[in-house]
C-alpha cells in the first residue's frame, strides 16, 4: 500500500512538473520567471532585512532580526533534508523539459521556497499585508518549478518549512527581542 501510495504522488509530482515547466510556457513568463525566482536567495532577503533595518525604524530592525533568525533555521532544516531524501533536480532525470539555470546539489526541499515563505510571512504578519506576500512567495516557489530546477512537492515542502520556522521564530519573538536588548544593553 506505501508502495503504490509513493508511486502514485510521485506520478503526480512528475505529471505537475511537467504541465508548469513545458505545457505552460511562453515568451512572457520565460523572462519573468528567471527574474522572480531571484527573491528566493538568501542574498535577496538579507538585502530586504538590510533595507528594513536602515529604513524601517526599530520595528524594521526587529522584523529584519527575526527574518534572520528564521532563515538559518529554514537554511539547516532544508540542508539536513535534501541530504536526506537525495532526490535529483529534474533536469537532470527527467527528459524533453525546459531549464534556465544549472543548479547543483539536490532537490527536496526548496530552499529557495522555504526562503520566501520566511520573509514573505514574517514582513506579511508583522505589517498586515499577508495575503499579498503569501501570493508573492507562490510566485517564487512556482517560478522554481517553471524553471525546472524543482518539483512541485519540493516546493511545497519549502514552503511548509518556511512558514513553521516563521511562525516557531514569532512564537518566541518576545524572548528573542529581550535577549536582543540585554545584549545591546551589556554592549553599550
Amino acid at each position: 500500500m506505501i508502495n503504490y501510495l509513493t508511486l502514485t504522488l510521485t506520478q503526480l509530482d512528475v505529471s505537475l512538473f511537467y504541465f508548469i515547466n513545458v505545457k505552460i510556457h511562453n515568451p512572457v513568463l520565460d523572462i519573468v520567471m528567471p527574474i522572480i525566482t531571484l527573491a528566493g536567495t538568501q542574498l535577496f532577503w538579507i538585502l530586504v532585512c538590510i533595507y528594513l533595518f536602515v529604513f524601517k525604524g526599530e520595528k524594521g530592525r526587529d522584523t529584519s532580526l527575526l527574518i534572520i533568525i528564521a532563515l538559518i533555521f529554514g537554511y539547516i532544516i532544508t540542508e539536513i533534508l535534501k541530504i536526506g531524501f537525495a532526490r535529483p533536480r529534474p533536469f537532470t532525470v527527467l527528459d524533453e523539459i525546459r531549464f534556465f539555470i544549472f543548479m547543483g546539489g539536490y532537490s527536496l526541499p526548496s530552499g529557495h521556497s522555504a526562503a520566501s515563505f520566511i520573509g514573505c510571512t514574517i514582513i506579511g504578519l508583522k505589517y498586515g499585508y499577508l495575503i499579498p506576500f503569501l501570493l508573492f512567495a507562490f510566485l517564487v516557489g512556482f517560478s522554481r518549478i517553471y524553471i525546472g530546477v524543482h518539483y512541485p512537492f519540493d516546493v511545497l515542502i519549502g514552503a511548509v518549512i518556511g512558514i513553521l520556522c516563521s511562525l516557531l521564530v514569532l512564537k518566541y519573538e518576545d524572548k528573542i527581542l529581550r535577549l536582543k536588548d540585554k545584549v545591546i544593553n551589556k554592549v553599550k
